[in-house]
């Protein structure tokens, strides 16, 4: 992905944090323009500092997962950086085993775990049903920790 915002925002990060990683990956939450705009919101505020993805994609599309160190750069809904933010934890583990304190970590809705698998039930069930997979609490959920290094 090749941007301005992008560039722009890691050549001046990389400025005042020269021994930052030379590779990052740049991307926005969710599946809509409102989605990555309210959650890139959350990470900016401080309030939003985890977030979980379906594994089966990643197992599905040969992609590596998150990594502890991984640097991030955060898009809005409308495809420009707005925040970078490295990954500090990363943790596969069953729907079911979500714990309370990532659901809060998330920042999402009241922050409760209730709220967190309710909306994240409906966001992965969406993503099986375009893969003609099928939904279950067992699926793995790669649950990751970040902490925000940097914003316009």
């Amino acid at each position: 992905m090749s941007n301005d915002s992008i560039i722009k925002m890691w050549d001046d990060y990389r400025k005042n944090n020269p021994n930052a990683p030379k590779d990052y990956e740049a991307w926005a939450f969710g599946n809509s323009k409102e989605m990555a705009d309210e959650l890139a919101k959350l990470v900016l505020e401080g309030t939003k500092t985890a977030t979980a993805s379906n594994y089966t994609l990643y197992e599905r599309d040969n992609e590596e997962l998150p990594y502890v160190g991984l640097h991030n750069i955060i898009l809005d809904g409308d495809g420009m950086a707005v925040a970078i933010v490295e990954t500090t934890s990363v943790e596969v583990v069953p729907f079911e085993e979500v714990t309370g304190q990532h659901a809060y970590l998330e920042g999402e809705g009241d922050r409760t775990l209730a709220y967190w698998r309710d909306a994240h039930e409906e966001f992965f069930e969406r993503e099986f049903k375009e893969a003609n997979q099928e939904f279950h609490n067992k699926i793995p959920v790669v649950c990751e920790k970040f902490k925000l290094v940097y914003k316009k």
